[in-house]
């Protein structure tokens, strides 16, 4: 259903501190940095490169996402704020290092506000584009100091989040022999939540929007792959989606408890991280 409200509704609904519009004609540049919430330091979250429909929807997603960005590190309990920033384009096509450039500049002028890193579309040699206009940027090289590609880390909370919910579900937290469903498991999250769970002799379905990623998960970890329209139809033990977030609308949650999926895990920012069926 298309989002009917104006941006300026949408984020005192969503209590936003500051919004940012970034636009450079000479790059291409087109993004929106969001910052929810800087009560307990500054707006720390990465930046997502998708080609949205439209505006409105990478507005909504920004949104969405930096507040999420918000409660995470307040549960944490980090001395950081929410934050998050998109750039509307193709990952596979548009990158440059002057779009990355151009946009730490615009982190640069926030002051220190908003801390960036990688997400969705973006990667370790992005950030050190970023890092050379801003020092506001993590997830960089570790060859520069820096922590490198945050992927196995996050792979590996969801990974322990996996088996403290199958211990709750099924009284054991071994996932051997689990049916487990990794949504967008071609992207670097889902390729190394695999490799964990593969490791432990999970089954595993993968499903993902640009299939030719998931040939390797076939090869090393013996995947079967599953149509997008068929991941909520899977008779699962765990459902795992681990690309982008909104994905688990009302339908696809009453889809999935009528298949039996018991244990649902999201990677993402904007859903709910742990629930059961």
């Amino acid at each position: 259903m298309e989002n009917t409200q104006t941006p300026f509704e949408l984020i005192d609904e969503l209590e936003h501190e500051q919004v940012v519009f970034c636009s450079s004609k000479e790059t291409g540049l087109k993004a929106i940095i969001g910052i929810h919430n800087t009560s307990l330091g500054p707006a720390l979250g990465g930046t997502r490169m998708w080609q949205y429909a439209n505006d409105m929807e990478a507005l909504v997603d920004v949104l969405r996402l930096s507040r999420g960005m918000t409660y995470k590190a307040a549960v944490a309990g980090l001395n950081l704020g929410g934050g998050k920033a998109v750039i509307i384009g193709d990952s596979r096509t548009q990158k440059s290092e002057q779009l990355f450039r151009a946009f730490g500049r615009f982190i640069e002028g926030l002051s220190g506000r908003y801390i960036t890193a990688e997400d969705v579309g973006t990667n370790v040699k992005d950030m050190e584009y970023i890092m050379q206009e801003t020092r506001h940027v993590t997830g960089i090289p570790e060859e520069v100091g820096g922590s490198g590609d945050p992927s196995p880390v996050t792979a590996y909370g969801t990974y322990v989040g996996m088996k403290a919910c199958a211990h709750e579900v099924y009284g054991s937290d071994s996932l051997n022999g689990k049916k487990v469903v990794v949504q967008g498991a071609g992207g670097n999250v889902g390729k190394h939540l695999c490799k964990f769970l593969h490791k432990e002799g999970a089954i595993l379905f993968v499903s993902d929007m640009y299939e030719d990623k998931l040939k390797p998960l076939v090869d090393e970890f013996k995947a079967t792959v599953v149509g997008m329209d068929d991941v909520y139809k899977m008779d699962a033990d765990i459902f795992s989606p681990a690309a982008l977030g909104a994905l688990l609308t009302d339908v696809a949650t009453v889809t999935m408890a009528i298949t039996i999926t018991r244990i649902t895990t999201a990677t993402q920012t904007n859903v709910s991280i742990l629930f059961f069926l």
